[in-house]
């Protein structure tokens, strides 16, 4: 087979497996998080924790719920990191220093999963399998409690009730994400990566020398760096490595898990409102931004310009042999289009043009499809405000789902928009106005700026994605970036969950033939247009002093 029609099948396969799971996963997702019944070991859990899962909460203390969780975790994932030496040998490794550990805890309980050290030297089995991996279940979970949170606010009315958080991110992690995961590191164990709590073998090299090799439980850790969208790998080069993504149809299922779920949550906010079309129509905008962003991204890396690249036939530098150039870019506009963050390329080896297809995708708020649940609420209000532009195109109240955008719900969708581009603007600022921060920059110019540009802009959207080409392991970029990704993720759930309680509030409001049909064409049209001119008009100064200009040189 040519690897053009390789290509070819690599993508339609992969569109047709995200088709085939898109109704029966957001319909198991749907019944799953609105059931009324509890399982027996959900019922213990309640009761360890003194819940009681009947008692639906206002927003109010729903989002007391999440941050006060979330608090918890990072202390929790802080200490475990920083007291890891004390561990049983071999796993005693080195406790990490202070600022790289806020930076990683938070990373980690953000569902950013950036990671400023080599995962395979830096920590040892247990903080891997006991800190991390737990983590990744549980801040994918709690990015689709707040998603589904935002639904009820449009599925409810004259209420102040959003559902249990705690009921929620049980079921979420108990049902959803454990049982799937279970399956695929099946899979993935017998596609050959390591699952194992073998001591570190130091092995001989055919030039004489030593390797130390570690193993590691790599197979289960990874199913949920992609499911849940997180993205930090067991070793430092992530799924680039053949422990981690040994052949081209793992790299294929890998890519399938970090988009299967966040691809089906319209389903389920279809079920959920009562009206499927409603979800049709946010799919459709998903999925069209996606191929979009794919079709440049693979251009911009096959199209190539210079005397290498033309003579090799792409551009290739950073690029797994094992996967090549084409799938390494559908892979690389997954993890940037969703809060993944994982790699199986070298970003900072694009193109300048791929580089900046990538951070664009960044910069649109990872809402094609998104995050486990961010990339869904994030698309829901970009929504509601393009509803509310076109309500004033004519001259009438906004309603989107029967519920009214007055002053109060557009001030919300209005602050969770500029959270996010304000943190990654404003940290690429001060990162380039301090001579000590651009002292870390590996390359000057343009190129160093889309470096610093792409570090912000990956932290405050939660992705943990790297352009590299950075010593980001200081003390200042580990706090920085810690804090970007802390108000990157929570902020705009303040947002969102106020948004969901102040839909929850109101009463119905029948359609009218002044209602904006939100199931048709001309909204997905119009949708797509408001998403794309938001972040051309926010970001677009910065890109041009970066990518953009090094492109156009």
């Amino acid at each position: 087979m040519s690897s053009s029609w390789a290509v070819i099948v690599f993508i339609a396969t992969l569109i047709a497996a995200l088709a085939l799971v898109h109704k029966p996963l957001g319909d198991y997702m749907a019944h799953t998080l609105e059931s009324t019944r509890h399982a027996r070991v959900e019922r213990v859990l309640y009761r360890t924790g003194g819940v009681d899962p009947d008692a639906e909460q206002s927003w109010g203390r729903y989002l007391r719920a999440v941050l006060a969780f979330s608090g918890v975790s990072l202390v929790f994932l802080y200490i475990f990191m920083r007291v890891q030496h004390h561990f049983w040998p071999p796993y005693d490794v080195p406790g990490m220093s202070a600022d790289q550990a806020w930076n990683t805890a938070t990373s980690f309980v953000t569902n950013t999963n950036w990671q400023s050290y080599s995962g395979e030297n830096a920590l040892g089995y247990v903080v891997q399998m006991a800190g991390l991996a737990v983590q990744n279940f549980l801040s994918a979970a709690v990015g689709i409690a707040v998603a589904i949170a935002l639904v009820r606010g449009f599925a409810r009315s004259n209420t102040n009730r959003l559902g249990n958080f705690w009921v929620d991110l049980t079921r979420i992690s108990l049902r959803v994400l454990l049982p799937i995961s279970i399956l695929f590191a099946i899979v993935f164990v017998g596609a050959g990566m390591v699952q194992n709590l073998h001591h570190y073998a130091d092995l001989q090299t055919l030039t004489g020398g030593t390797q130390t090799l570690t193993g590691g439980p790599v197979a289960s850790q990874e199913v949920i760096k992609e499911l849940g969208t997180n993205g930090g790998g067991f070793y430092n080069v992530n799924s680039a490595h053949p422990f981690e993504n040994p052949t081209t149809w793992t790299n294929w299922l890998q890519i399938f898990l970090l988009l299967a779920i966040s691809f089906s949550l319209p389903r389920t906010f279809g079920k959920i409102v009562g009206d499927k079309r409603q979800g049709y129509a946010i799919v459709s905008v998903m999925a069209l931004l996606f191929v979009l962003s794919l079709g440049l991204n693979v251009a911009a890396q096959t199209v190539h310009h210079g005397t290498v690249p033309t003579a090799v036939g792409s551009s290739a530098e950073g690029t797994d042999t094992r996967f090549g150039v084409p799938d390494s870019a559908v892979f690389a506009t997954g993890t940037t289009l969703t809060s993944t963050g994982a790699v199986d390329s070298f970003h900072d080896s694009y193109t300048s043009l791929g580089g900046a297809t990538l951070l664009l995708n960044m910069m649109l708020g990872e809402i094609a499809p998104g995050g486990t649940g961010s990339g869904l609420y994030g698309m829901l209000v970009l929504a509601v405000l393009s509803v509310f532009i076109a309500g004033l195109m004519v001259g009438r109240t906004p309603e989107y789902l029967g519920k009214k955008l007055a002053a109060r719900e557009m001030k919300f969708a209005s602050l969770y928009i500029l959270t996010t581009p304000l943190v990654a603007l404003v940290g690429t600022a001060a990162a380039m106005a301090l001579p000590g921060e651009r002292a870390s920059m590996l390359n000057s110019g343009a190129h160093g700026l889309s470096e610093v540009l792409y570090a912000f802009t990956s932290a405050a959207n939660n992705n943990g994605s790297a352009f590299a080409g950075i010593s980001v392991n200081t003390v200042w970029y580990n706090t920085a970036l810690g804090l970007a990704m802390l108000i990157g993720r929570f902020l705009p759930m303040v947002f969102v969950l106020g948004l969901a309680g102040s839909l929850a509030r109101q009463k119905p409001v029948p359609a009218s033939e002044g209602t904006l049909p939100t199931h048709r064409l001309l909204f997905v049209g119009l949708l797509t247009s408001v998403t794309l001119i938001v972040v051309a008009l926010t970001y677009f100064p910065a890109l041009a002093l970066g990518p953009l200009a090094e492109g156009l040189h």
